[in-house]
């Protein structure tokens, strides 16, 4: 079973940078090889919206529009981390932001906008832009 828990939260100002962090455990090294990685965000009373994926084996990465050139997917295998670097912070970027895990085997990257394609969710991490 994964397991997946973010930090890097926060408030800040409008125009601001903050980076997630999330840690997987409970998963072989193969099993993180193929994996991917994402993030995404829910706000009070919307729908959870993708935000970044990215395939840990060969570390291509897919963007949602709305954060595109903001910001940055990374992750670190040896530590099993996935990041979410973002700059030029908005308030409508204010959510609580997921970390979810799921298998390149099964689908493209681009399939994995689909929230119902990620077998695992960590617990969340809240994200306050003030204007």
């Amino acid at each position: 079973q994964v397991q997946l828990v973010e930090s890097g939260g926060g408030s800040v100002q409008a125009g601001g940078s903050l980076r997630l962090s999330c840690t997987a455990s409970g998963a072989s090294g193969d099993t993180y090889s193929r994996s991917y990685l994402g993030w995404f965000r829910q706000a009070p009373g919307k729908e959870r919206d993708w935000v970044a994926t990215i395939n840990t084996r060969i570390s291509i990465t897919d963007y949602a529009d709305s954060v595109k050139g903001r910001f940055t997917i990374s992750h670190d295998s040896a530590k099993s981390t996935v990041y979410l670097q973002m700059n030029s912070l908005k308030p409508e970027d204010t959510a609580m932001y997921y970390c979810a895990a799921g298998d390149v085997r099964m689908y493209f990257i681009m399939t994995m906008r689909d929230v119902s394609k990620w077998n695992y969710w960590g617990q969340g991490t809240q994200v306050n832009v003030s204007s």
